[in-house]
């Protein structure tokens, strides 16, 4: 009589002498630090749009509850965004050979048999179940958006939204169930003997090893910094050079005034050139007294003021700060009423672009207010190009690249 098969369910199935309750407790330390740093910056991400407060901007229009902790976004520091998405973005490229070799480590258990054995097993199986189906999926859209554009079914905000808040509460429930023990296992990291029968996710009858478990906390160690290691550099000017592995790393783009990082160029955006000429482009500013229709000449001729920014973008990619000038949105409030009697209000800006999400964008009162928010016709001493937003664009401290519209045609200022 043949031999059945060894299936899954079975421990024999599962041979890697490197798998055990040690190695599995080390990293899951790692991701007991990381995820709610790269949790809390994604939701500040969120937060920098406005959805909740600027209905223009709500790509998760039935969050519910969800969108408790949403708020005004401040525009000082000028970085805060550009900080929070480099963070958001880096540490979660970093962490992915930690997730994945956690979730290794764990697989022989999401097969184990009987499926629930208590209450407090059943809770565990199923919070690893939705731990390793959310952290899957909330880093492939994650990296999806940041390597490709996001190519993915469904719209990338309300997914990977909703998929961090199912990460997160199963990650928090096995936290809580988990913690205990792998501190225990630390406890006894220096201590000889092997971990013998007591370890559940040891293999009961291992292949001969080619590593040890040291050497493998050492492999995937270096994979992560490796990854930090050619992505961080995106964040940074002087070594962008390094950013080898992510877009938009590398050399700048070009050379000059208007050489600097670029997300989307003005063919991508299907932007036409008889649009953006002096003879036909006009700024149209709508408010309390009626509308306002500007030819570039004229904002040349406005009172111009000089702010010194960065653009940054949700990928986690930026640029160092940019001396932009233009009119500010305050002033240009004030053609349309807003002006000496209190705060300015809300404006939707609206784009001359085509393709691409945020064709229109709203920004609030207190984005309006700062004097650096400008709707920029220069930037480092030279006219925008038409990739940098010619012939005009927005710039708002501290705002999310997509909120710092290009090739502007039109600014509603109203109460959202």
């Amino acid at each position: 009589m043949r031999d059945l098969p060894v299936l899954p369910t079975s421990p024999r199935f599962w041979r890697s002498p490197l798998r055990g309750t040690r190695l599995t407790s080390v990293l899951g330390l790692v991701l007991l630090v990381g995820v709610p740093v790269l949790f809390l910056t994604g939701l500040l991400s969120y937060a920098a749009y406005n959805p909740d407060l600027a209905p223009v901007n709500d790509t998760t229009p039935d969050k519910g509850l969800l969108g408790f902790y949403l708020f005004p976004w401040p525009t000082d520091p000028h970085w805060l965004y550009r900080l929070n998405q480099g963070v958001h973005v880096t540490l979660g490229v970093t962490l992915i050979p930690v997730l994945l070799a956690k979730l290794w480590s764990v697989v022989p258990r999401l097969f184990a048999l009987p499926p629930v054995r208590s209450l407090v097993h059943g809770l565990e199986r199923i919070s690893l179940l939705l731990l390793v189906g959310g952290g899957l999926f909330v880093f492939a859209t994650g990296v999806l958006n940041v390597q490709l554009d996001y190519l993915f079914p469904g719209s990338f905000y309300p997914l990977h939204f909703y998929g961090a808040w199912i990460f997160l509460a199963a990650f928090l429930t096995h936290a809580v169930l988990r913690v205990p023990v792998a501190v225990r296992n630390l406890r006894t990291l220096r201590k000889a003997g092997p971990q013998g029968r007591t370890d559940v996710l040891a293999a009961p009858e291992p292949d001969p090893p080619t590593v040890s478990r040291r050497g493998a906390l050492w492999f995937v160690g270096g994979g992560s910094a490796l990854l930090f290691a050619t992505t961080v550099g995106r964040s940074f000017d002087s070594l962008r050079p390094t950013a080898l592995l992510a877009p938009r790393g590398g050399p700048e783009p070009g050379g000059g005034p208007n050489g600097f990082q670029i997300n989307k160029t003005a063919a991508a955006a299907g932007i036409k050139a008889s649009e953006t000429g002096a003879d036909t482009w006009r700024l149209t500013v709508v408010g309390r007294t009626g509308t306002v229709r500007l030819s570039r000449a004229q904002l040349a001729e406005m009172p111009l003021h000089t702010a010194e920014l960065p653009i940054a973008c949700v990928e986690g990619w930026s640029t160092g700060d940019q001396r932009w000038r233009g009119v500010r949105l305050s002033d240009l409030a004030a053609l349309v009423g807003y002006g000496g009697d209190g705060p300015p209000p809300d404006v939707t800006v609206e784009s001359l672009q085509r393709r691409g999400a945020f064709r229109r964008g709203a920004l609030r009162a207190n984005q309006v207010a700062d004097p650096r928010s400008l709707l920029a016709l220069y930037v480092n001493g030279a006219r925008l190009s038409p990739d940098h937003g010619y012939p005009a664009r927005v710039i708002v401290p501290a705002a999310p690249g997509v909120l710092n519209t290009k090739w502007v045609a039109r600014l509603n200022f109203e109460r959202l």
